[in-house]
């Protein structure tokens, strides 16, 4: 029998022939340590292999289809609530009265009494018109009244003689005399009744106010040719003052006498309480406008013409309401899961940011608030609502 040793390994020997392992004492040799490979490197290798697998799992979950990788939106939850319709409109500052004085005849105006500003009182002169022409009218007429006069006295005189004479003048005479002082009294009525026209058409050429309340627009200056189409003064009256605004025709229907209006002056800061006070029977064919006028519950010191912005409650109600931005044409998008679903609904097509829906949605449905850039089953990334 015999033994090698190799390379520290063992080796098969022979006995009797037949091959098999060392009959006797065989060596066995440990084997050598592999250089470089310790316990702390294996360690260190498992972590990073399980650190691979970890950024593959997450970058698979990242970049998976199942995960929505579309736009950002925002949502809200479908709930009735109470609902205020308000018309949002802008007028001016107006007075209750109102009045253009025009010149009622053709003249010159010498004199301006009334300037802008100018606080007056009914009766008051404000200009006055060369009347020299009408002042000879009015003379010419005073002269012609007086011999007409002369002439009645004359008939008059005759008419008595003739009664006291009796029966001795004719009969036709003293009927004559009775015809002709009749005809001289309807001739001086007649020229009086000229006379009294010329010295009213004397008393246009001093235009006076005709109520009490202050001048705001004076468009003549003295020496200036007038005539009635020209527009001489604008006189107000400011103790009351209003707000006057135009109503588009299409919300014609929707507004009445006594509803509530909250009213902004532009530069004021406060909110003044206002009612619908007028609104006009005719829609303007011009403007397709509606004319209204609100009144204030207290007192108002503005300068007449003053911008104003006005809301006009029209109506409260219960609804569902969503906002202007989260429709598109006739529909709006809502969340299912995480994909924009388009819904068509209709709404009540009002001036204002929110609008109130009839049909189409209940509550509960998460509407998207802005439908920019989305489509029908586009992938979102939802946030809150």
């Amino acid at each position: 029998m015999g033994r090698e040793l190799h390379d520290g390994l063992p080796q098969i020997s022979f006995c009797a022939g037949q091959p098999r392992y060392d009959c006797g004492m065989t060596a066995v040799a440990e084997p050598k340590p592999t250089p470089g490979v310790r316990k702390g490197g294996k360690r260190l290798l498992r972590s990073l292999v399980l650190l691979a697998v970890g950024a593959f799992v997450a970058a698979g979950w990242w970049f998976g289809p199942w995960r929505a990788n579309g736009p950002a939106v925002t949502f809200e939850v479908m709930a009735p609530g109470p609902v205020t319709l308000v018309l949002a409109v802008s007028g001016k500052v107006a007075p209750r009265d109102q009045v253009q004085i025009r010149s009622a005849v053709s003249a010159t105006l010498l004199e301006v009494l009334a300037v802008e500003g100018l606080v007056v009182q009914p009766g008051d002169v404000l200009a006055r018109l060369d009347p020299s022409q009408q002042e000879a009218i009015v003379r010419q007429a005073a002269s012609a009244l007086g011999q007409g006069q002369v002439l009645q006295q004359q008939a008059e005189l005759a008419y008595l003689r003739n009664q006291e004479l009796g029966n001795l003048v004719p009969r036709s005479r003293l009927e004559d005399s009775r015809l002709a002082l009749d005809g001289a009294a309807q001739d001086v009525a007649r020229l009086t009744a000229l006379l009294d026209q010329a010295t009213i058409q004397l008393g246009r050429f001093t235009l006076r106010a005709p109520i009490a309340g202050t001048i705001t627009v004076r468009s003549v200056d003295p020496g200036q040719l007038v005539d009635p189409a020209t527009a001489l003064f604008t006189l107000a009256d400011m103790t009351e003052l209003l707000i006057e605004t135009d109503v588009d025709e299409a919300y014609a229907t929707r507004i009445a006498v006594g509803q509530e209006a909250a009213v902004r002056l532009v530069g004021g800061r406060g909110i003044l309480e206002g009612t619908v006070i007028f609104v006009s029977p005719r829609v303007d064919p011009a403007t397709g406008g509606l004319a209204v006028k609100l009144g204030l519950a207290d007192p108002l010191r503005a300068p007449i013409g003053l911008t104003v912005t006005a809301n006009i409650v029209v109506g409260r109600e219960t609804a569902l309401t969503v906002p202007r931005t989260a429709l598109q044409g006739d529909a709006v998008f809502l969340l299912v899961g995480n994909r924009a679903v388009l819904r068509p609904v209709m709404v009540t097509d009002w001036p204002a940011a929110r609008l109130i829906v009839t049909e189409g949605l209940a509550p509960g449905d998460r509407v998207i608030t802005d439908s920019t850039g989305l489509s029908d089953g586009l992938a979102v990334d939802a946030g809150e609502p």
